[in-house]
């Protein structure tokens, strides 16, 4: 029901005779992370084939077009797009394909650089020639640099000049090398298969499918080679000299409830979130109702605290993605009705208390709850399991302008009146943070609190490199 759209899922797997299909499946596991277009990159050992489309990943790679047997190497990259940085267009499909001086690499990026419009911008002036309007093809243009190739460690140095938040994979030739930020934003794991083969994710629900085990996250500051020699570490930036900032958002939302985040399950952090919700915002009612998928892990906690019955009050359409990977409000909307029905006979004539992970714009929460309310529902009590947003992020999210955010200029009360709820409870940020194991200050809370930790000092947005309104399409077929 929230009006929020995250970033990208990638997946790599390097030494593996099924690494393509293997990359397939992974993406399949982090469809939720991007629907917008789809890519796999892959390597012989010797030369990089690339493809990407538009759409989700069964529709880009479907059956019967051969273009995963075209693929068909052990090195194997992937990526599931939903643009941050960069229109939804064919030309900012990932993997971005690239050759320099040092040979080919394609470069698969989840996260937002906030500083890559003004990388660009110098790049230009001295005649670099950009082909697409993302934040990730300057990353290739920095590799290229003749004085950046000449550097002991050419890869750690480039991402030394990058700001915000990344977790990167870089597919060369003979290897694939996986970077995340100093700051540890964006999540990314490794894992390795039965027969011995490493592979990293956004998630490890990706190794869940392709019976892999999670070994450890890729820690923030550190690149992780894949190579025949096996998994080797190395830092770009001084380990602990700098106090992580992990999005705390990815176990409100973003990710999926079987992945390990920064160390926890997802599931468990927001049974956690539902319980504390109860604690901080009782109310007497008859049946807790989550807003699937992602509200429904905090309103098993909700009703285990409380002792209120659960009950499903929303079925869910699984053949709808989620909506707010939808380029447009008007078609967010249409998303919500055909993703949502109320089962009417489970709130007709009850007291109603609704838990949702988030609620940002709130357009999609409002026309739920009149859902609820034609469906006969007594009373509609609105609980939300992480504080109200407030600030935009600019680390990868995608509501970035303060002007879009229901709370940011609304009290409690005018919420609940723009909502048509009987009340409405927020976690604060106290007791979400008191539902994960880290310290408060390892994570960012950019959204609700506005304390950023990495400096913003030009207001981006998605549409910040667009030099001109491209009119491209991806090839149709029947």
């Amino acid at each position: 029901m929230s009006d929020k759209r995250e970033e990208c899922g990638i997946f790599g797997i390097f030494g593996d005779p099924e690494a393509v299909q293997k990359t397939y499946f992974g993406l399949h596991s982090l469809q939720h992370r991007g629907q917008e277009s789809a890519g796999i990159a892959s390597s012989n050992g010797e030369y990089i084939t690339c493809y990407t489309g538009m759409g989700q990943v069964n529709r880009v790679f479907r059956s019967g077009r051969g273009i995963l047997e075209r693929l068909d190497n052990p090195i194997a990259i992937g990526h599931v797009r939903y643009s941050t940085a960069g229109s939804s267009n064919p030309c900012n499909a990932q993997p971005i394909m690239g050759e320099y001086s040092r040979g080919q690499v394609a470069v698969a990026h989840n996260g937002n650089i906030i500083n890559a419009s003004m990388l660009r911008d110098e790049y230009e002036a001295y005649g670099s020639i950009f082909s697409a309007s993302n934040d990730t093809e300057i990353i290739i243009h920095l590799l290229a640099k003749p004085s950046h190739v000449c550097k002991p460690d050419p890869l750690g140095h480039v991402l030394n000049h990058l700001q915000g938040a990344y977790s990167i994979l870089f597919l060369f030739a003979d290897r694939i090398e996986a970077a995340r930020d100093p700051f540890g934003i964006r999540p990314l794991c490794v894992g390795k298969t039965a027969n011995g083969a490493y592979c990293v994710a956004s998630e490890s629900c990706a190794f869940e499918t392709i019976e892999a085990e999670y070994i450890r996250d890729v820690e923030p500051g550190e690149i992780v080679t894949l190579d025949k020699t096996g998994l080797h570490s190395r830092f770009f930036v001084t380990p602990g000299t700098i106090t992580p900032a992990h999005c705390i958002f990815e176990h409100v939302y973003f990710a999926k409830q079987s992945s390990v985040i920064f160390g926890e399950n997802v599931h468990e952090v927001r049974k956690r979130c539902g319980r504390r919700l109860a604690v901080e915002y009782p109310v007497d009612a008859d049946i807790v109702v989550p807003v699937p998928d992602s509200g429904t892990s905090a309103a098993v906690g909700y009703a285990l605290e409380s002792g209120i019955p659960f009950d499903m009050g929303f079925v869910r359409s699984h053949y709808v993605g989620r909506t707010f990977i939808s380029p447009s409000q008007d078609l967010r909307k249409l998303g919500v009705r055909l993703k949502l029905q109320v089962v009417k006979e489970a709130v007709r004539g009850k007291r109603v208390i609704v838990v949702d992970d988030s609620i940002v714009r709130g357009t999609t929460t409002k026309g739920k709850i009149k859902s609820l309310r034609d469906a006969g529902a007594k009373e509609v009590h609105m609980r939300v399991g992480c504080p109200p947003v407030k600030k935009p992020c600019f680390y990868g999210v995608d509501f970035p302008t303060r002007e879009e955010l229901l709370a940011n200029h609304r009290t409690l009360e005018q919420i609940r009146d723009y909502l048509g709820v009987d009340s409405i409870g927020y976690l604060s940020l106290e007791g979400l943070l008191g539902c994960v194991s880290l310290p408060a200050d390892h994570y960012c809370t950019a959204c609700w609190s506005g304390q950023y930790r990495i400096p913003i000092t030009t207001v981006v947005n998605k549409f910040s490199m667009e030099r001109h309104q491209m009119q491209l399409f991806d090839d149709i077929e029947p």
